[in-house]
């Protein structure tokens, strides 16, 4: 089906947490193959992988070191095969990722460019000398804190690492550099995914010249925990070259039918302005996401103002939304403080997400109202989180282990101890606690899928927003003159409005709302969905 990604809802697997079925402790393969059919009974368009690639784990596969083959920790190429198979059967597609920005320091490559200026391999990577004084070329700092600098004594030069040390920079004015990346990414086309989320989409290139960093335009009322954050990153990344490698991207998947692909864009200054650039027409990437939506604001005027921002340089670019990933807190713990009732709020988010314009990316376990892990210090294994202790508490706790039966030992994720613990908090919104229930988070996802699919206003249509008041979220999507209105209330209190030639949509999913007459009250969490006319009216009511 040609673009099948544009209004998907696309499910992200943690593989290490997903399903371990070999006793180690850690998800593999064939425990995603095994649960693919829950996967398809939820109403899913694709899935997600985070790497599966041979690596060290010193980033939990964020750092590879053999681009065309998978981790013996994960299983084996067969392995994969076998799921790429049943998920096609499904009528699953699979995306996997790519990280292309940076390897593992045990690539053979990196170890023949640092031992030498003269090697065959001694550009491919981003090379400096220090200054007279023996410091880094410039200010660049790293995601992982500290300098984005590595001295090599081997070769008497600093190395650029925009992450781990473990991490170098690929060198991406080599083009033998791009050509050998493109070709790894064939590589898997040939093996039959559908296409790729591309990690870091915006670090590829940095600046030749190596000009240090501007400070922050930023105003923070308290100083951000990593230093980086006082810098706007002008010259470390997002540089012009990047488009026309992401063309030369697109060209690659072109050759291959009913492909995609998404890019992370990591950015605290212009993510929206990027992400518009890097997928505008049809010759770089299909979507891309940001961490505007994934952030600390839950607010009406921030999320009309992050999605109206993303469509209002072009309206040919498409957005891929998600509230929770691996790389962040738990959405549901996140935004809701009071935790007072986390089943309805995580209905009001997921209903939010799965009607904004754009495409959708569900996080596992996030169908289940999934909350995130507190985890003691001697738990963590994420290196940001051992370093910047407790300020910043890493990313452990939300990628703690799926958990599908409260009843078995580690809630059915392993029958050994897993990597990371499953504790009773999660282990209480467990599948099979949710399964049969049809007021559960999960029952609600599933029916809010189909109730999707059925309107095609809320899959690929244009949006419309009206503001009422901070609390309320008021939008309209439309397509084929078939306009849906979508309120919610993102607040605890109750709120009544005034309202004519609106009518609730039949079987569509609602939540704490009541209509009479010409009064719409809301309690708190309330959300519902519409047919509106052309001289609808919808106000608070005094």
């Amino acid at each position: 089906m040609k673009n099948w990604w544009k209004g998907s809802v696309i499910y992200q697997i943690y593989p290490r947490s997903f399903l371990d079925t070999t006793g180690n402790g850690i998800g593999d393969i064939k425990g995603i193959t095994k649960n693919l059919d829950y996967i398809s009974k939820l109403g899913v368009d694709a899935i997600w992988l985070s790497p599966v690639f041979t690596s060290p784990m010193n980033d939990m596969g964020y750092d590879v070191s053999h681009y065309t083959d998978i981790d013996p920790l994960f299983g084996s190429l067969e392995d994969f095969d076998e799921m790429v198979k049943k998920s096609h059967e499904l009528n699953l597609k699979v995306v996997i990722d790519q990280v292309l920005s940076h390897s593992s320091d045990q690539l053979p490559f990196f170890k023949e460019s640092r031992t030498s200026k003269d090697s065959e391999k001694s550009d491919w990577y981003v090379w400096a000398d220090s200054k007279e004084d023996g410091s880094p070329p410039n200010n660049w700092l790293s995601v992982f804190g500290g300098p984005a600098w590595e001295w090599e004594p081997l070769r008497g030069q600093y190395y650029l690492h925009n992450f781990l040390p473990s991490q170098p920079d690929f060198n991406f004015h080599n083009v033998k550099v791009q050509s050998w990346l493109l070709e790894r990414s064939r590589f898997w086309l040939e093996r039959g995914v559908d296409g790729f989320r591309l990690d870091t989409v915006n670090y590829y290139f940095h600046d030749k010249k190596l000009r240090s960093n501007p400070p922050s335009s930023i105003n923070y009322k308290n100083p951000p925990t990593n230093p980086r954050d006082l810098q706007d990153q002008r010259h470390a990344i997002n540089q012009t070259e990047n488009l026309k490698f992401l063309e030369k991207y697109r060209s690659l998947l072109d050759e291959f039918q009913e492909t995609t692909s998404v890019g992370e864009v990591g950015d605290n200054h212009r993510a929206l302005e990027i992400m518009n650039d890097y997928t505008n027409g049809n010759k770089r990437l299909h979507m891309a996401y940001s961490f505007d939506l994934l952030g600390s604001r839950f607010t009406a005027s921030h999320i009309k103002n992050t999605v109206e921002g993303f469509f209002s340089k072009s309206d040919e670019s498409w957005p891929c939304w998600s509230f929770s990933n691996h790389d962040v807190t738990r959405h549901v713990s996140r935004w809701n403080s009071s935790a007072s009732d986390n089943k309805s709020f995580a209905k009001l988010t997921g209903a939010i997400l799965m009607s904004l314009r754009g495409s959708v990316c569900l996080y596992q376990g996030e169908e289940l109202g999934q909350t995130e892990t507190e985890l003691k210090f001697n738990e963590l294994t994420d290196p940001p989180g051992i370093r910047f202790w407790p300020a910043n508490k890493g990313r452990d706790g939300c990628r703690t282990p799926m958990t599908w039966n409260s009843t078995l030992n580690n809630a059915g994720f392993s029958e050994s101890k897993p990597w990371l613990p499953v504790k009773k908090r999660q282990q209480e919104n467990s599948v099979n606690l949710q399964i049969k229930s049809k007021d559960s988070v999960l029952s609600f996802y599933s029916n809010f899928l189909i109730f999707r699919k059925l309107n095609a206003s809320l899959v690929d249509g244009s949006i419309d927003f009206k503001f009422i008041d901070e609390r309320i979220l008021f939008y309209i999507r439309i397509k084929n003159n078939a306009p849906i209105g979508c309120i919610f209330n993102l607040s605890k209190e109750e709120i009544i409005l005034s309202y004519r030639n609106i009518i609730l949509l039949k079987d569509s999913p609602s939540q704490k709302l009541q209509t009479d007459h010409d009064t719409l009250k809301l309690f708190g969490n309330g959300f519902g969905f519409f047919k509106i006319k052309p001289d609808f009216l919808l106000q608070l009511k005094n």
